[in-house]
């Protein structure tokens, strides 16, 4: 029974995902292609650089699909009668398969287009990614994405539960302090330290 619930309810996040994420890829691929064009047509100019980061707005893409993933999902689980725990599970399944997804799509992608920009002889297209700073491999740049992705989705979807349990004014006061933390962290230093760290 549990895992019927478990399928059931991975099954609908498919779906009701589907739609937005064709959206998201056929705009991201747009923008790839534009920038591949534009790129090419200026890459006379002396001392002409062009960087394109696939990963910045599937990291955004991706906190929007958590926040909203509270008011779609869950009112709809627990009117199909499913447990806590199930919907729970559920949520991290889906969070981590759309996180893989997401992370081997754009590392896979961001290969093709260096190996076009090989062909074309374009040495100045260039990717912005934290994997830069080490080695800059596709596994690299996979197991980044995959936990910023993994981590972006999961702390909105938690705000996301703050929001949909307590209202806007307890969502609200609770981003106060997490931004106030944040702001004093920075100021600091520790927390720039911290992330370092990690």
């Amino acid at each position: 029974m549990m895992q019927k619930q478990i399928k059931g309810l991975l099954y609908f996040y498919v779906t009701d995902l589907k739609f937005s994420l064709k959206v998201f890829w056929s705009i991201l691929l747009a923008i790839a292609v534009i920038s591949l064009v534009i790129s090419y047509f200026i890459r006379d100019i002396e001392n002409g650089f062009f960087h394109l980061s696939l990963t910045g707005p599937i990291y955004v893409y991706c906190a929007i699909v958590g926040f909203l993933m509270v008011k779609d999902s869950i009112p709809f689980s627990i009117k199909m009668g499913a447990t806590r725990k199930n919907i729970l599970m559920s949520l991290a399944i889906f969070f981590l398969g759309l996180s893989l997804f997401m992370s081997i799509l754009a590392s896979s992608l961001q290969v093709i287009i260096n190996y076009i920009t090989q062909l074309l002889d374009m040495p100045h297209f260039n990717f912005l990614h934290i994997a830069n700073i080490f080695d800059g491999s596709w596994m690299t740049r996979m197991i980044i994405d995959t936990s910023i992705t993994f981590f972006a989705l999961s702390l909105l979807f938690v705000i996301g539960l703050i929001f949909y349990r307590s209202g806007v004014v307890g969502g609200g006061i609770t981003l106060g302090i997490v931004f106030l933390v944040a702001l004093t962290g920075f100021a600091q230093g520790w927390l720039g330290d911290f992330f370092i760290n990690i």
